[in-house]
């Protein structure tokens, strides 16, 4: 059965970057009306940066990587900050690389498997903390705070699988871990709530390089 549909697929070109003294960004992304192929883009700094064939990341040391390969947000979370905003935000905004539609982003599990169209496999990672470039693009006042505290962050995606992914395609959740933890959970605790760091590492899927932040991070509580 099919749990949502891509609604858009995502592209950035390089960009100057007045937020950050990297200098260029990719953060402004528009849709594409043809097929994209996605990849594992291996390590963060030395890979190919972006999981989306075409992207391009402009701040490698701290965005793309295997872990961060592709970004996911919903048109559900998109109209909630219509509402809240007043304004229009169109597929993309956010910088995501798929938008989105019938997937309740804020119960997805760390871990489980979505299955995009015929034989792409992607798997959910971790939310997206909001950095200077997302301030600047959104020019909304105290925006890192408020995206933060929302805790509406889309979320990051490992490639398990690598394929094809276009506009139109279904996407199933073929897996769920028997002892997986939400994104949003996730995302809260490791924002505001430093005493349950304990529960990130008992979750199934939390990434090598996540786990091993937490684990220092607990050792000094």
């Amino acid at each position: 059965m099919t749990d949502g549909m891509v609604v858009s697929v995502n592209v950035g070109a390089m960009r100057p970057n007045p937020a950050k003294k990297v200098g260029r960004t990719g953060i402004y992304k528009e849709p594409v009306d043809h097929p994209v192929d996605v990849r594992a883009p291996g390590p963060r700094r030395t890979g190919l940066h972006s999981g989306i064939v075409g992207d391009e990341i402009g701040d490698i040391e701290h965005h793309g990587g295997d872990d961060q390969a592709v970004y996911a947000y919903s048109r559900e979370d998109y109209k909630w900050w219509e509402a809240e905003l007043g304004r229009t935000l169109p597929d993309g905004m956010f910088g995501e690389n798929l938008t989105t539609t019938g997937l309740d982003l804020t119960a997805t599990l760390i871990g489980e498997v979505w299955r995009i169209g015929d034989t792409l496999e992607l798997s959910p990672t971790f939310g997206r903390i909001p950095c200077a470039t997302f301030q600047a693009k959104m020019g909304e006042p105290k925006w890192l705070k408020r995206f933060a505290r929302a805790n509406r962050t889309g979320t990051y995606l490992r490639v398990v699988t690598p394929g094809q992914v276009r506009t139109g395609d279904p996407v199933t959740v073929i897996h769920r871990p028997s002892r997986g933890i939400t994104v949003t959970e996730a995302f809260a605790i490791y924002m505001f709530d430093p005493a349950s760091l304990p529960r990130l590492l008992e979750a199934e899927g939390i990434s090598e390089h996540l786990r091993a932040e937490v684990e220092d991070r607990v050792t000094r509580l």
